[in-house]
């Protein structure tokens, strides 16, 4: 998966070519331990990366820095899905696709589910994309609601734990092991639930 130069946690201006590579070599170790289920360790991304620990804490200060850049691009992923949804015309159809993008992308991306969880961000982008997303998920629910299709007592601050114990149940009890399908059939019952037709 492939990185624009300008991304960069400490500041916006583009980085010299070798700076550039460096970051992307960190980014793509970080991303290799996060998919591996690996802590990252700054130390040991540096060891892999083949670049200096200093090299490794200029770009990124904090361990959680690193993961919060390797879960951008999903979480950038997800607000373009909620931006196209909020411009479609079917309100149920666009809120239940996009919360099925969304079990997804935890499913698929183990980058996101921590960032997602994390009471506080360590990059100002992180917390940028994670209000968008549940201004966008509010907007998406009111849109049901306005239109009749979905339970005007269930709120957003009721969806929100909600969702986060389908992805729970999902990785506790996968069934047949199957994470992204439990996840999928959990959510089609919350959503049953939700809908009024």
């Amino acid at each position: 998966m492939g990185y624009p130069v300008i991304l960069v946690t400490m500041t916006t201006a583009p980085l010299r070519k070798d700076a550039a590579r460096n970051w992307h070599r960190i980014v793509e170790v970080g991303r290799r331990l996060v998919d591996e289920g690996t802590a990252i360790q700054l130390n040991d991304v540096a060891r892999a990366a083949e670049v200096g620990v200093a090299t490794v804490y200029r770009h990124f200060p904090t361990p959680e820095a690193l993961l919060e850049t390797v879960a951008t691009p999903g979480l950038e992923a997800l607000t373009a899905h909620a931006e196209r949804a909020l411009s479609g015309g079917d309100p149920w159809a666009e809120l239940r696709d996009f919360l099925l993008a969304a079990v997804d992308a935890q499913v698929s991306d183990p980058a996101l589910p921590p960032v997602f969880a994390a009471p506080v961000d360590a990059l100002p982008r992180t917390t940028e994309l994670k209000r968008g997303l549940t201004e966008m998920f509010g907007r998406l629910l009111d849109r049901a609601h306005a239109a009749g299709v979905a339970d005007p007592a269930v709120t957003k601050a009721d969806m929100l734990p909600l969702m986060c114990g389908v992805m729970f149940a999902a990785n506790v009890h996968p069934a047949g092991g199957d994470r992204a399908l439990t996840a999928r059939r959990y959510l089609t019952v919350l959503l049953e639930g939700l809908r009024v037709r």
